[in-house]
């Protein structure tokens, strides 16, 4: 009896059961049919659920119908290279593979690289981003500094790049670690592939991962550092890059802030994007604030003028004195990388300053995490990092609940925020801190990213309720400064 792909996925019960049964999506079945072939590391569970031999999987079987040019050598080469995924160091490099993610704990996924090449080695912190869209807008994310991308959508480079989309005018992320091979560019908008973006910027990249096991692995292990390297020939010595990433201090107590910062002050006056070629016309007023860049992404910057603010955009060093010289009705206290604890030398000082002089604050990411650490309160590292575009977080005043943006490795610690400081959101993953209020000054923070740029817009509303703060504070009478 002869039995075609499709022949064999219906005898085990359509595209949901062989999915469920093999641990791919329904769209891996869908490429499997288009194909008309299985990949090998899946032919004994297939084989034993549809009650034939393996070797009738096999391409060429008389059993089963195959298409070498529609199932190419180089699948069938990732493919084996994903299933060389190993847990412990080997001498023993996979055909095919020229490139290699080592995790501190001896783990080494195998892989083909792409974008810049990684002669050396890409070292830092090793994440999982959840996000299906805006892999340039998180690529460009100042608060990527100092990490290693895993991306778990497995279709990367889709829309191409643009100049439109980057957050910051660098690359801060140190290397992505995505599934598929990169998809070529399919949108209006592309001016370039996401590979050649990527070698232009020096950022490399790693493909053939099975993301699925890294994903997991970080979840439940929590964070470690890993390095990232890839060469023509394929030779890379192991072991040598497992001693780099043990040596690697790792994130906590390490001021990321000020390498990503601006140099010196700078206005900005554009408004958020209104497709398909303009920005939104901003209101007739607008109120001085001061933009403190910790990591700033364009799009925080846009949403603040938008919703009514004259920004000037000032060094995470700033101090307090330098701040209040021009004389802002509100200050901003943007995202940014690294450990708050160790950019708080510097930058509880500012805000305390600021906080004194009775302006009104709002901090967001790293920014809601010096305002805690100015108020009083205490910051820890999370076992799981947020970062994502989908993460849910509840209004505790309103009962709202929003899908956030978010990208972040550190938290607040409530236990340790005195009593005028109130807990205003809260995560419904962990139950982690996602904003806080003073009861006594007119400042308030958030975790997340309501800027969004990529992810949802539902928390648009804060910078409105900044912009109302201010007025509020100037209709008092009560002066500032």
């Amino acid at each position: 009896m002869s039995l075609s792909v499709d022949s064999i996925i219906e005898r085990i019960g359509g595209a949901e059961k062989i999915a469920s049964l093999t641990g791919v999506g329904t769209e891996a079945v869908r490429k499997w049919r288009q194909a008309r072939a299985i990949p090998p590391k899946h032919w004994p569970v297939v084989a034993k659920a549809a009650g034939v031999p393996i070797e009738a999987l096999q391409p060429g079987a008389s059993g089963v119908e195959t298409s070498s040019s529609e199932f190419s050598s180089h699948d069938q080469k990732r493919d084996s290279i994903m299933s060389e995924q190993s847990g412990a160091v080997s001498g023993a490099i996979p055909d095919g593979a020229t490139a290699a993610l080592v995790l501190a704990d001896g783990t080494v996924f195998w892989g083909v690289g792409f974008g810049a090449p990684a002669t050396g080695e890409a070292i830092g912190e090793i994440c999982f981003s959840t996000g299906m869209t805006g892999y340039q807008e998180t690529l460009t994310d100042p608060s990527f500094a100092g990490q290693i991308i895993t991306f778990t959508f497995p279709h990367i480079g889709n829309v191409g790049t643009n100049a439109e989309d980057d957050e910051a005018a660098r690359v801060s992320a140190r290397g992505l670690v995505v599934k598929q091979d990169l998809t070529e560019p399919a949108n209006w908008r592309s001016a370039e592939s996401l590979d050649a973006w990527l070698k232009e910027r020096g950022v490399p990249g790693i493909c053939g991962v099975d993301t699925r096991a890294l994903t997991l692995r970080i979840r439940d292990k929590g964070p470690q550092t890993a390095v990232l390297a890839h060469v023509v020939d394929g030779k890379l010595d192991i072991e040598a890059l497992k001693k780099v990433a043990v040596a690697w201090p790792g994130l906590e107590g390490m001021d990321l802030a000020k390498v990503v910062t601006c140099e010196k002050p700078y206005g900005w006056s554009q408004g958020v994007w209104e497709w398909p070629s303009a920005t939104k016309p901003l209101p007739a007023k607008l109120r001085k604030v001061v933009a403190v860049d910790y990591g700033a992404k364009r799009n925080i910057l846009r949403c603040l003028a938008t919703a009514g603010c004259d920004v000037t955009v000032v060094p995470a060093t700033t101090t307090a004195e330098e701040i209040l010289a021009l004389k802002p009705e509100g200050v901003f206290l943007s995202n940014g990388p690294g450990d708050p604890a160790a950019t708080a030398a510097y930058a509880v000082p500012a805000i305390r300053g600021v906080l004194d002089a009775g302006v009104p604050v709002f901090g967001i990411c790293l920014g809601h995490q010096l305002l805690a650490l100015a108020l009083g309160g205490k910051t820890y590292k999370l076992e799981r990092g947020h970062r994502g575009a989908n993460q849910p977080v509840k209004d505790l005043a309103t009962g709202r609940v929003e899908i956030t943006s978010q990208n972040h490795g550190f938290a607040v610690d409530e236990r340790s925020l005195p009593n005028e400081v109130r807990v205003t959101h809260v995560s419904l993953f962990d139950r982690s801190n996602e904003g806080i209020a003073s009861n006594t000054l007119p400042a308030f923070s958030v975790q997340y990213h309501p800027e969004a740029s990529p992810g949802p817009s539902d928390s648009f509303y804060l910078f409105e309720r900044f912009v109302a703060m201010i007025d509020a504070r100037q209709a008092s009478g009560v002066k500032t400064g």
